[in-house]
């Protein structure tokens, strides 16, 4: 056991769900891809007296305290929020923070790692399994949906992303999703989703998305995405003003696709949207191309898919089955 312990862990998007009519006993599904960056990185010290500090401190420190009573753990520590993922704005921020304090208190306790009991414990991964899946591991990620038992969300496919392939961020610092109890409710003002579009996602996902990953076919990644994109998009609408959460990400994000990128859409819900290029000079020439025109609050920021997990230190874990 160790007295100080820091946890790295990445941001993903979330790409859409499989099926959100859940008439064949799972509902949700979900496909996504951790991100490079923004990161959480917390740092967890044995103390005199416990102390949390940094940003995101009130609900770091909530689920310290939790987890110190779930455990039996007494004694007290330091906590510090080093640097966290933007809140609310679609990249996985809650769950991350939660299963960074998870793994830094039973790292620095000489704990088994739990990654999907503590989510359960913390209330995280109620619908989408893919913050806890890019905890454990990288790549593109598939999770199949949650059952009746309320367990997590099981993995069903994960492929690497390939590296020269980048991911472009659209950031609203202006704005930010849908969240909490008005999240709640808008799942439940929302019609059913059709089976029949279910299907169609999950045949994109199938049959064109993963099968252009695995042979590194861009175009072909891109399409299914944003067709993807558009079927949800166009479900959550009513409750988010548009297919996008952000007008001006959504102007960017069609400016990125005439400078030639591929595979927009939103990150959960939003603001933050996305674009695909092929490599890092290709993003930067399409990303020059839009910022003269995007106005003040908007980033555009290039970024690598994460083909790892969470990580303490400079090692990085392989948290599969945790």
């Amino acid at each position: 056991m160790s007295n100080s312990v820091t946890i790295r862990v990445p941001a993903r998007l979330h790409l859409g769900f499989l099926d959100l009519n859940g008439d064949i006993g799972r509902r949700f599904g979900s496909v996504g891809l951790p991100l490079s960056e923004p990161e959480t990185v917390v740092t967890l010290s044995r103390s005199g007296e416990t102390h949390v500090a940094g940003d995101e401190s009130e609900r770091a420190g909530a689920h310290l305290n939790t987890l110190c009573r779930h455990l039996g753990i007494r004694n007290q520590h330091r906590l510090v929020v080093e640097q966290a993922i933007p809140r609310h704005a679609g990249l996985g921020s809650g769950t991350q923070i939660a299963l960074a304090v998870s793994a830094a208190l039973r790292t620095l306790h000489g704990l088994p790692l739990d990654s999907r009991g503590d989510a359960i414990l913390l209330d995280r991964g109620g619908r989408s399994g893919i913050g806890i899946a890019s905890f454990e591991d990288g790549g593109v990620i598939v999770d199949a949906g949650r059952s009746t038992g309320g367990a997590p969300p099981p993995v069903v496919a994960r492929l690497p992303f390939p590296d020269e392939w980048r991911v472009m961020l659209i950031l609203d610092h202006a704005g930010h999703g849908l969240h909490g109890e008005a999240e709640v409710a808008a799942f439940r003002a929302l019609p059913p989703f059709p089976a029949a579009g279910s299907g169609e996602i999950c045949r994109r996902v199938l049959m064109g998305l993963l099968p252009a990953v695995a042979e590194r076919d861009l175009a072909t990644f891109g399409a299914a995405v944003t067709a993807i994109q558009m079927l949800v998009g166009t479900h959550f609408a009513p409750a988010q003003g548009g297919v996008f959460t952000s007008r001006r990400v959504e102007r960017a994000a069609h400016g990125l696709v005439e400078a030639g990128a591929v595979g927009i859409g939103q990150s959960s819900w939003g603001p933050t949207g996305f674009a695909f290029a092929p490599s890092q000079e290709a993003a930067t020439a399409y990303a020059e191309a839009v910022r003269p025109s995007a106005g003040d609050g908007i980033e555009i920021r290039i970024v690598k898919g994460r083909n790892g997990g969470a990580g303490i230190g400079s090692t990085e874990l392989d948290l599969v089955g945790s």
